[in-house]
């Protein structure tokens, strides 16, 4: 058995053509030397790390961002030479692995450059140093600190400073004044500097889009590389259109009449008002289709259909307009003529962001991805 194959009837579609021309999107809007970024953490968004690595790479990114550095180190296990850089946090013990396979680190205090010098042996290992503007996370928050690290790096140049990056808490948003005062906070940091790094970024998807001023010469590409607006607040400012990438189908595998008055699910919270039919879907809350996608309406036969009783671990029912053969398909993201399930529309139903709702899609779930139109590879994490 490959993990070409798999054996169950819910499964995910990737459009890697979708991936590139969101790609292309966003180098015209760029100045030709800004280098694109693309990040693929959390398994691209959940859409993959290698199949999006690779169409990113082909298609005008240049480097490859991640959470953590066993992100990178998976992404170079499989041959994956690009600069990588991890925005997250790394153990100062584990800078010398980092070192030794050249992938980029974030470094957000002199401490941990003074730590992590003990875990170098003749490798030398560039970083990034990550301001904290405004955001409240991961970050440099004092000059001095700053300094103290530019200090450090030159007398140890086993550690050399490469980049210097921020991240903007509001760039989805209307109101640009709180990015505007994270961007010149940004620029009061880099002043400190006496020498200013190779690479500085700040912008993110939204950024990139909305805010000239911030790409300085990186961006990194995120959520809009799969496609998605990254909030609806601004999704009529953005100057050009994206196509998702990901859609989610599963199949019928059972179709009963439920008389009126019958029960569905555990705890029976749903009541049949009249004789129903109902329908058997193999996709629950262990894949990512999680318990308040109760209520929720899905496309089966190119009907609407509404999510009734609660979504099990590995299944869920819906109540069928009128009786449906078994292998029906059920679109559960994605479009049929023009009826369309959106990664946003379930965000807003469960009360979160598409982000999460596309990171939640467990690697369970076989990946089928299509390339120049056509079917190009099938993965199954289990086989």
């Amino acid at each position: 058995m490959t993990n070409s194959e798999f054996y169950r009837d819910t499964w995910i579609e990737v459009d890697l053509d979708a991936i590139s021309y969101n790609i292309s999107q966003l180098s015209e809007q760029l100045h030709k030397d800004t280098v694109i970024m693309a990040v693929v953490k959390a398994n691209a968004y959940g859409h993959g790390y290698l199949e999006v690595a690779e169409t990113a790479l082909e298609s005008g990114a240049e480097w490859l961002a991640v959470a953590f550095l066993d992100e990178a180190l998976f992404l170079r296990k499989h041959g994956f030479t690009a600069p990588i850089l991890v925005l997250g946090a790394t153990r100062p013990e584990d800078a010398g692995i980092a070192a030794q396979h050249g992938i980029r680190l974030t470094v957000f205090s002199a401490a941990w450059m003074k730590a992590a010098r003990g875990f170098l042996d003749h490798e030398t290992l560039n970083i990034h140093l990550k301001i904290d503007t405004g955001m409240g996370r991961l970050g440099f928050t004092e000059k001095n600190d700053l300094m103290e690290a530019e200090r450090l790096a030159s007398d140890y140049t086993q550690l050399q400073i490469e980049g210097a990056f921020t991240h903007f808490a509001t760039a989805d948003e209307p109101d640009r004044a709180y990015a505007d005062q994270q961007h010149e906070r940004f620029m009061e940091y880099l002043n400190v500097l006496n020498h200013e790094p190779k690479m500085i970024h700040a912008s993110n998807s939204a950024g990139a889009f909305l805010r000239d001023n911030t790409a300085f010469n990186a961006v990194r590409f995120g959520v809009s590389m799969y496609g998605l607006v990254p909030s609806g607040d601004i999704r009529s400012e953005m100057p050009v259109r994206l196509n998702p990438a990901l859609s989610l189908f599963t199949k019928i595998v059972q179709v009963k009449k439920l008389k009126q008055g019958g029960k569905v699910s555990y705890g029976a919270t749903y009541t049949a008002g009249q004789d129903e039919w109902i329908a058997t879907l193999p996709i629950g809350y262990a894949d990512g289709w999680i318990r308040q996608m109760q209520g929720f309406e899905v496309i089966a036969g190119g009907q609407r259909a509404e999510i009734v009783g609660r979504v099990c671990m590995d299944q869920c029912m819906i109540r069928l307009p009128f009786e449906m053969k078994e292998g029906t398909t059920v679109i559960l993201v994605g479009s049929e003529g023009e009826d369309r399930i959106l990664l946003d529309d379930i965000a807003a139903h469960n009360g979160t962001i598409h982000y999460e709702s596309a990171c939640l899609l467990a690697a369970r779930v076989p990946r089928i991805y299509r390339k120049n139109g056509i079917k190009n590879k099938v993965f199954n994490h289990l086989n």
